[in-house]
């Protein structure tokens, strides 16, 4: 009998099954790299709002906004709303990048877990 009888579904049968699932493998890697780094450049967004919520609360005088290459004074109020506004879109962002981070590090251990398989079916008995 086979020993591709009692391999389990999910694992490589032939070279090109194999070579499939190493690029696959490859690619989820540089996919959580990416959403690891979008998740960082999320966390530094919601650490400048809030420095900036932070500076503005102690700042008593006129209060300027970037918008586009433009510096304009703001009321305090179209401040806060902006900067809130900003926060929770990037806290649904935040969100949305770690459950997708969560889902690839399954994907990962998964297709880990089959490779590794399919290395030792592929040892030679000893």
């Amino acid at each position: 009998m086979a020993t591709n009888a009692t391999a389990p579904k999910n694992v490589p049968q032939n070279p090109q099954d194999l070579e499939q699932k190493l690029s696959d493998f490859q690619n989820l890697q540089r996919q959580l790299q990416m959403l690891s780094m979008q998740r960082q450049q999320v966390a530094m967004q919601l650490d400048e709002i809030k420095m900036a919520e932070e500076e503005m609360a102690k700042s008593k005088g006129a209060l300027f906004r970037a918008v586009g290459s433009l510096i304009l004074e703001s009321s305090r109020e179209d401040i806060k709303t902006h900067l809130k506004e900003r926060k929770e879109t990037l806290d649904m962002r935040a969100s949305v990048t770690s459950k997708q981070e969560e889902k690839v590090r399954k994907q990962l251990t998964d297709l880990r877990s089959e490779l590794e398989e399919a290395a030792k079916m592929a040892a030679p008995a000893q």
